[in-house]
């Protein structure tokens, strides 16, 4: 599994200074980013991505509501071979109807994106898996109307915000699941609460241990109300660490 800092993470600081942004992320030790409406942005992602010997795996943009061919243009350009939807309004969970409506609309884009080679997956928030269908959460009445051509991305913390074992949703899931979010704290709603990976509340490890079909896990802070970039590598000095070390860390506590 190989992991990836969502550039949202880092936003203000790639609207300030894109290039010296992504140089920083290498720095740090990152090998993989997921860039986020990346279309706007493609030429100078690219020339850093080449620079910093980057790659993006995955990427972030609204398939369902922008122009689908310029964003499968962007990703081929930036090497991105999945393209995530990340958001459908919390309004289109609330039947079962709704639900189907966007599973057909995102086997629609899967079809488009297979004639540039490029994969579609959908990113879920807390809201797909409160909404209930018939006890079920609307993700996962999702997964059971989308095309085998689509993944899902699962972010394992709004997942467990929204009241769902990630453990077990992931387990349930099964290989549909190709990507995971990754990020830590006190299981809120406020964006600001979030913290580096491995200091919150989320078991990570047995998170990563339950996607068995996940290529990549993504790093991403919603916000944080300190140091960006020292939360960025904590993250990734926490994933990279040895786990029985964790353990006897834990234990110490």
């Amino acid at each position: 599994m190989r992991y990836a800092l969502q550039l949202y993470t880092v936003r203000d600081a790639l609207s300030a200074d894109l290039a010296g942004t992504i140089a920083r992320v290498a720095e740090i030790g990152y090998t993989a980013v997921e860039p986020y409406n990346f279309v706007a942005t493609a030429d100078a992602l690219q020339a850093a991505f080449t620079e910093h010997g980057l790659t993006a795996p995955s990427g972030h943009a609204p398939l369902l509501s922008a122009d689908q061919e310029e964003i499968f243009a962007a990703a081929k350009q930036l090497g991105i071979e999945t393209v995530i939807d990340p958001h459908v309004d919390r309004a289109r969970w609330q039947t079962a109807e709704d639900i189907a409506a966007t599973a057909q609309a995102l086997n629609a884009a899967a079809a488009a994106g297979a004639k540039h080679g490029i994969r579609v997956g959908y990113h879920n928030h807390e809201f797909e898996l409160q909404s209930r269908i018939d006890g079920r959460s609307g993700l996962e009445v999702l997964a059971e109307h989308l095309d085998d051509a689509v993944v899902l991305e699962v972010d394992t913390y709004w997942a467990a915000v929204g009241g769902e074992d990630p453990v077990e949703l992931l387990r349930r899931l099964g290989d549909r699941v190709r990507f995971v979010h990754i990020k830590d704290g006190p299981l809120t709603t406020e964006d600001k609460d979030q913290v580096a990976v491995g200091s919150g509340k989320m078991p990570i490890r047995d998170v990563l241990a339950a996607g068995s079909s996940v290529e990549t896990a993504v790093v991403e802070l919603d916000d944080f109300t300190g140091d960006i970039f020292t939360a960025v590598a904590d993250s990734l000095a926490f994933l990279n660490s040895d786990t029985s070390s964790d353990e006897a860390q834990e234990a110490t506590r």
